[in-house]
Order: C-alpha cells, then sequence, then structure tokens
C-alpha cells in the first residue's frame, strides 16, 4: 500500500522543493535574555499543552481547529529542539483517537473541522507510521470532494466550486490557513502535486478577493475592519506555503508579492514594543499576543529564507519575539490573547473581545515561531 502511495519520483520532487525553498539569510537572532531562548519557551509552552486535556467545540466532544494548530506547532518544536521526550509524548497524545476517543475526530463538514487533518499528516511525516496517513489524506481529499449533503452550500462555496476551489471556502481570513495548510500537509506527505497546487489556486483566490490595497485584510468582504489574528492566520498560511512552493511554481511569484506587501504594511503597524494591536491600524485598540506572534512567525520566516530584507525585518522579528516572551507567564500560558470572535460588521465588537489567558490561540503561534527560530 505504501509503494503505491510513495512514487520516488514524487518523493525526490518534494525533497528537491524543501531544500530549495529553505534558505538561510544572515540574521543572528540571538543571544537571548535568560528564558527567552527558543529551546526554553518552546519547552514550556508544549509542557504545558501536554498537560490539558483536549480542546473541544463545547459540548461537541469534536476537537477544535486551535487544538490542532498548537499541537503541529508543539509537534515541530520537538522536532525542530531534538527533544524525543517530548515528541514522545506528543504522539501517545493521538493514540485515544484511535480508540476510546475516535468520535472527537472531526468529520470533514466545515473549514474549522478539517484543519484537523494536518495533524496525522505531520505524525505521518514525522514517524512513517501509515495509521496517521489514512485520517489526514480522507479530510484533505474531502475537502476538494463534493459535499457530504450534510451541510448547505454557501453562495461562496458555490462560486469557489464552480472555479475548481475547496467547497469549503467562504472567504472570511482564517480560512487561508485552515485550507492551505491542510493541503500543503498533504502534498508534504505524499509528494502528490495536485495538493500543492490546490493550496496555491486557493491562496491566489483569497488573496484576488480580501487583500487591500495598504496590503492588510479585511476580515470578510462585507466586515471592513483590520481584525489582528484574523490577518495572522493569513500571513502564517502564506509563510507555510512559500516554505513549500518550489520557485518554478507559477503561483509562487504573486504569493510571494503578496506576503511582502503584506509584510511592509505590518512593519509600518508595529508597536514600539513588537507587539500588534487587535485592530491592527487602531491606535485605540489594545495589543493582542495572538496576532503578534503569528506576524512575528511570519517575520522570522522570511527573513530566514531570504524573502525580506534581513537589516529591515530581522530586529522587528526580534523584536516582536520578545515582546510575546514577555506576555508569557511562569505556567507557560500566554496572556492578551483574543477570545474566539466571529465576523461581524462593527469596529466596536473588535475592540471588545475578551482577553483571555492561556487560550491555544495565543498558545499555537508562540511554538511556531519557536520553531522557525530553530530552522
Amino acid at each position: 500500500m505504501i509503494k503505491t502511495l510513495f512514487k520516488p519520483s514524487l518523493l525526490l520532487s518534494a525533497l528537491l522543493c524543501l531544500v530549495s525553498t529553505e534558505v538561510r539569510a544572515g540574521f543572528d537572532f540571538g543571544p537571548y535574555p535568560a528564558g527567552a531562548s527558543p529551546e526554553e519557551v518552546g519547552k514550556r509552552v508544549t509542557q504545558r499543552f501536554i498537560g490539558n486535556d483536549y480542546r473541544t467545540f463545547g459540548k461537541t466532544g469534536i476537537l477544535h481547529y486551535v487544538e490542532t494548530c498548537t499541537w503541529y506547532g508543539a509537534l515541530t518544536f520537538a522536532q525542530r529542539s531534538n527533544n524525543i521526550d517530548l515528541t514522545a509524548q506528543l504522539v501517545a497524545r493521538y493514540q485515544p483517537l484511535f480508540g476510546e476517543r475516535a468520535k472527537a475526530v472531526p468529520p470533514p463538514f466545515n473549514v474549522d473541522y478539517s484543519i484537523f487533518g494536518a495533524l496525522p499528516l505531520e505524525l505521518f511525516i514525522q514517524t512513517r507510521d501509515a495509521r496517521y496517513l489514512t485520517p489526514g489524506l480522507y479530510q484533505a481529499d474531502q475537502q476538494w470532494g463534493l459535499h457530504s449533503g450534510q451541510v448547505t452550500l454557501s453562495p461562496e462555496a458555490q462560486e469557489a466550486i464552480s472555479k475548481g476551489l475547496s467547497w469549503h471556502t467562504r472567504l472570511w481570513i482564517d480560512d487561508m490557513y485552515m485550507i492551505t495548510m491542510l493541503q500543503t500537509q498533504a502534498y508534504r506527505a505524499t509528494g502528490d502535486r495536485k495538493y500543492l497546487d490546490r493550496a496555491a489556486d486557493e491562496a491566489v483566490y483569497y488573496l484576488e478577493r480580501l487583500q487591500q490595497p495598504n496590503g492588510l485584510f479585511h476580515h470578510a468582504p462585507d466586515v471592513p475592519f483590520f481584525w489582528s489574528r484574523g490577518n495572522g492566520w493569513f500571513a502564517a498560511g502564506m509563510s507555510e506555503l512559500l516554505l513549500r512552493l518550489p520557485p518554478q511554481h507559477p503561483q509562487r511569484a504573486s504569493i510571494l508579492a503578496s506576503y511582502q506587501k503584506m509584510m511592509a504594511a505590518l512593519l509600518k503597524y508595529q508597536s514600539e514594543d513588537g507587539m500588534w494591536r487587535q485592530l491592527i491600524d487602531g491606535p485605540d485598540s489594545w495589543k493582542e499576543s495572538s496576532g503578534t506572534g503569528m506576524f512575528t512567525f511570519a517575520f522570522i520566516t522570511g527573513v530566514k529564507n531570504g524573502w525580506l530584507d534581513a537589516e529591515t525585518y530581522g530586529p522587528a522579528a526580534r523584536k516582536g519575539w520578545l515582546a510575546l516572551v514577555g506576555q508569557i507567564n511562569p505556567d507557560g500560558a500566554v496572556r492578551d490573547v483574543c477570545e474566539g470572535t466571529n465576523k461581524k460588521n462593527d469596529r466596536q465588537y473588535y475592540l471588545d473581545r475578551l482577553r483571555i489567558v492561556g487560550d491555544l490561540h495565543g498558545q499555537a503561534p508562540v511554538l511556531w515561531c519557536a520553531t522557525a527560530l530553530l530552522r
């Protein structure tokens, strides 16, 4: 079975892609103040994650997308830091999903559920255990397959289908990470170019519809506000995708240009202390950690891979990391994290969102940043 999935030519293509796109640039992010190194911070935040039960969508018992995103970050951090013990604990954490907690696995009904597939795909990539491949590819394939009939297709989804895109398309900026990350993970796991092409096509569609002249993104076509975490999902999604797109890919140049345009805008709005605000362009808005973490991840990744000028963005990335570390309590909980947020055409709605401590929306980007710093 494995031999039919992994053709040598596909694997070689995937490996060459990784080699060609991960290029280290000349900026030294260290030395770090005591307790602020990526190894120390990543370990502390990962241990907190492992010590908690699964985060679910309320009483449904279905795994929440932030559980997946934090778990993914913990796995990549453990791998990059060569922490075999943490990796073993993170692998063991999945085992109940094969048995007594199987009902917690999300069905592929929407974008927030299907991102789960990125997790078993990462476990497969790291362990080569074929048990993880099936649930991961199922989610990736269903995201482009015929919808189950258990959901009503929105006008946005219907239009997307007509263009060969995912039926999960809803044109919220969060989706840029949720859809493209899953497809990119499927590409990494199999070497099959169709997954990478799906991710790139979806990214370009969202860029064309949501990116504004200033480089930032409205939450949705009918919500004209530059919400921090929403823009953060877009920044992180483009960064992950660019890591995998080979230089010759037909969509790479336009995605890279949009990424660089966004990064220039973010640089303009970064506060002196390294943080970004809940509404990026709102000086009356509070400083928020999850968006800060996601933007910092995008900066670090861009500098490390030569997509951003190291002299300009390197210091900003380091400042963002140190500001983020300053938001972490001794127990590993990140402060000032915006609560879960629906879209609403009301500026005050975003300003009034609660600030939460320890929410996984804030924990995940810390781990992404720690991984990026160790790449």
